[in-house]
């Protein structure tokens, strides 16, 4: 399509632009927030206080934080005041490339209780660069009896910026037999098109030195130059031409390297030199040389590495068919690379609680998220624990998972459960990844003391020495550390007659009983007590 005269892009007006999504609990999102590329670290964003309903002192002890994709920390969250701030000089070229809009994804995670929210930072583009043209000169042969309204493609001019910030159009130096015409590519770069006007004449003027200008949408726009080599060749009476104007091919990105992808064929009615055709890529883009080779005498093109769907999904060039005479004609190859099942699901571990006290209600004990470069149900997954275990699996908020207790845990019937997470994609093949985790469950004293026997006889001979070892009595606690840890006592005898006291003794750490007197059996002949065995973690006892 033929682009009209080039219109400045508007200026922004403002550098901050956001709005609150929703705060309905889990799983609510923020923004989208928008900042300008390069503005200095520390620059303003947001105030999430404001923007969660929140206040400063909350957000501090709900241990606030900011969750960022990647190694890079593009952002902080300032504690004091709740604003978010840039954390260095964002260049959006360097993080999106061509994309656009660049946005960046990452969480504001709350803990106690935990919530998570999605939030997403849109990099506005600025005009920070020129548009520049790979070549200093282009070169056209072009033939003296050449048509009028001839179209002959020309190098698009490169620019890093995006959207209007890109190149918007083109314009060549006063001249008498051409004009350009400015393009765009179903991608949506601009490139340009010389289109002849006014007959030539090899014999009156055998060549032309034109300046091609590339303007970008910028205010004022920024420029980039070239030149061009005209050579005006004697006659020649036919182009090489292609049977179909556009190549569309699909290959699946797990293709071998040197896999035929099209062969392309131009026939050129000529004979000789100016019939014998030569092919070539047409200005391809850095992907696409890295990609693709065309064999420049047979037409066939054939893959230099390995695609990879989930780095690039399609390629569009050029293919130039040019004769010895230098006339040339091109054609389009769309190569569309088709996904497969090549990457396995990845969990990433947010949040891990261990260990978990016994007797607690349903708890959560983990906090992951899922994902899989693939696309399609190739990056589509399912979930799953052991089915034998006290703990489930809940969906969160997008690709994020909460572990959780079913029940209260039993310290004492199972100390330690050791967790598989496993996460299979849809794909075909299925791809498997397991991430287990290890989850142990802390002692509650919740057990008393229990003794070995009911009930303890034990015979003295009478005249017995004082503090004479007359017996042993045992109790057992289920529990763990101190909790687990016995002590005995004397419990108040039930004959207020009876000054137990001074008959026995028994240690308080390992239930050994002494009778304290030399014992008179006339006196005597028996006595009945009782003793209380207690833990040292609670009040909790058994006699």
């Amino acid at each position: 399509m033929e682009i009209g005269p080039m219109h400045n892009c508007k200026q922004r007006q403002v550098l901050l632009f956001f709005v609150l999504l929703s705060m309905s609990g889990a799983g609510a999102e923020l923004g989208p927030y928008s900042v300008v590329e390069e503005m200095e670290r520390g620059s303003f964003v947001a105030n999430l206080g404001e923007d969660l309903g929140v206040g400063v002192t909350e957000l501090t002890t709900r241990g606030a934080r900011i969750i960022s994709h990647g190694n890079k920390e593009h952002l902080q969250l300032k504690a004091q005041t709740g604003d978010l701030l840039v954390n260095e000089k964002l260049d959006r070229e360097e993080l999106c490339g061509s994309s656009e809009p660049c946005t960046l994804h990452f969480q504001v995670l709350l803990e106690k209780p935990l919530e998570i929210f999605q939030a997403e930072l849109r990099v506005e583009d600025i005009n920070d660069h020129s548009p520049v043209f790979t070549e200093r000169e282009m070169s056209l042969q072009i033939l003296e009896n050449s048509p009028l309204g001839n179209v002959f493609p020309l190098n698009n001019a490169l620019d890093l910026d995006v959207g209007c910030n890109n190149v918007q159009n083109y314009k060549i130096s006063p001249n008498p037999y051409f004009r350009v015409l400015t393009r765009e590519r179903s991608d949506g770069r601009k490139y340009p098109e010389l289109v002849l006007d006014k007959e030539l004449d090899r014999e009156e003027e055998p060549e032309l030195k034109l300046t091609l200008t590339a303007l970008d949408g910028g205010s004022p726009p920024r420029t980039g130059t070239t030149q061009v080599f005209i050579e005006v060749v004697d006659v020649n009476d036919n182009a090489p031409e292609f049977p179909h104007s556009l190549y569309k091919v699909q290959m699946p990105e797990n293709s071998p390297v040197g896999s035929l992808v099209v062969t392309v064929s131009a026939s050129d009615l000529d004979s000789g030199a100016n019939g014998k055709v030569s092919y070539s890529l047409f200005q391809p883009s850095e992907d696409t040389s890295k990609t693709l080779e065309i064999n420049p005498i047979t037409g066939d093109i054939q893959l230099r590495t390995q695609l990879d769907f989930e780095t690039v999904q399609s390629y569009e060039v050029d293919i130039k068919a040019k004769d010895g005479g230098g006339h040339s004609g091109k054609c389009t190859l769309l190569l569309q690379v088709v996904d497969v099942n090549d990457n396995r699901p990845v969990v990433t571990m947010s949040a891990l609680t261990s260990p978990i006290p016994e007797n607690a209600p349903e708890t959560v004990v983990a906090v992951f998220s899922v994902s899989d470069p693939d696309s399609g149900n190739n990056g589509k997954t399912v979930s799953s624990i052991q089915e034998d275990l006290p703990f489930i699996l809940n969906p969160s908020v997008k690709n994020f998972y909460t572990l959780e207790t079913k029940r209260a845990l039993d310290r004492e019937s199972q100390a330690e459960y050791n967790i598989t997470i496993t996460v299979t994609d849809l794909g075909t093949p299925r791809l498997t990844t397991e991430h287990s985790i290890t989850v142990l469950v802390s002692d509650v004293n919740d057990n008393a003391p229990a003794f070995t026997q009911a009930s303890y006889t034990l015979l003295v001979r009478e005249n017995n020495s004082p503090a004479l070892h007359i017996g042993t009595i045992s109790a057992t606690d289920a529990d763990a550390g101190t909790n687990a840890q016995v002590t005995y006592s004397l419990l108040p005898p039930h004959d207020p007659q009876l000054a137990l006291a001074s008959l026995v003794s028994i240690n308080a750490d390992n239930g050994q009983l002494f009778a304290l007197r030399s014992l008179d059996y006339e006196a005597l002949r028996a006595f009945e007590f009782g003793v209380r065995a207690a833990d040292r973690g609670s009040p909790v006892s058994s006699s």
